[in-house]
């Protein structure tokens, strides 16, 4: 069943590029062939639960190769029905 997840990685350190390592993150929700929606404070996913936490996971491994600590905020939606982005804004 598909769920939809916002995720919001927050890098912790000293002397790193926060916003870089955002970018690559979204970089790698952007290669996932996920559907996706940016926005100012997290970013939301649409997917299969093991498919969108495999995502979460290689966020984490390539983010702590590049800061300290990370912390990683995850709201899920589910249901017993598909869930879309879309449904969601069709009405804005």
């Amino acid at each position: 069943m598909q769920i939809n997840v916002a995720i919001q990685l927050l890098p912790f350190g000293n002397d790193i590029e926060k916003y870089a390592i955002i970018d690559d993150a979204i970089a790698i929700i952007q290669q996932s062939g996920m559907k996706y929606v940016v926005c100012p404070f997290e970013t939301v996913v649409e997917g299969e639960y093991e498919q969108v936490f495999k995502l979460v996971e290689e966020i984490k491994t390539q983010s702590l190769k590049r800061c300290e600590d990370v912390v990683i905020n995850i709201k899920i939606h589910a249901a017993n029905r598909e869930l879309k982005i879309a449904d969601k804004l069709e009405k804005y």
